[in-house]
């Protein structure tokens, strides 16, 4: 019940605050981090009807009609599985009350207003985002290329092989070979946990 008025506790309002670590237990998010797995938060914006909690695995959104809402939506996007792209920071005018943070997750497009007196935490998650956005790309990149030289070597290598008894077991070897490698450019390129971004980046 506790979590369930934290928003209240808190002073929040439909403009989203960034939680403090030593508050995190109090937002229904917390549940659903895979503290088991060695997922952690590392940054958190509440309103009264959504949380965002990015982990050093995933942006974790529970999203609800207001704090006290016993119906909520709980979406978990995995920054392995969506990248993350168009990282837009728009800060506030004069008279504005926020600012607000935007950004896409696979083909998801996220919009969050948060309060101007965060901006400065703000700009680390912008830098963190910004940085994970870059590192998916380029690795994205980097298997596309080991992908297709692999395509190349192995259809070379298979073109090259002289029809006879060992026919069989050189088609076994080459497929062997070439399934490992590309496992193990799979587990090089396809980063799961960025701990060491928000480590680098987010200062909260």
């Amino acid at each position: 019940m506790f979590k369930k008025v934290a928003a209240d506790v808190l002073g929040l309002s439909d403009i989203g605050s960034v939680i403090k670590p030593v508050d995190y237990d109090k937002v229904d998010a917390d549940d659903y981090v895979m503290h088991e797995e060695n997922e952690k938060i590392y940054f958190l914006i509440k309103s009264k009807s959504d949380e965002y909690c990015f982990t050093n695995k995933a942006l974790i959104h529970l999203d609800g009609t207001s704090a006290v809402s016993k119906k909520r939506s709980l979406r978990r996007y995995s920054y392995a599985e969506y990248s993350i792209s168009d990282v837009v920071l728009e800060t506030a005018g004069t008279v504005d009350l926020d600012v607000e943070i935007k950004f896409t997750i696979g083909s998801v497009p996220f919009s969050i207003d948060v309060h101007k007196k965060h901006i400065e935490e703000l700009k680390d998650l912008y830098k963190a985002l910004i940085s994970i956005a870059e590192i998916c790309r380029e690795n994205a990149l980097s298997l596309q290329y080991a992908e297709q030289s692999l395509n190349l070597a192995s259809n070379t290598l298979g073109r090259s092989q002289v029809n006879g008894e060992n026919m069989v077991d050189n088609f076994k070897q080459i497929n062997d070979t070439a399934f490992d490698w590309l496992m193990e450019s799979r587990k090089k390129y396809k980063v799961k946990d960025f701990g060491y971004v928000f480590d680098k980046f987010i200062n909260n």
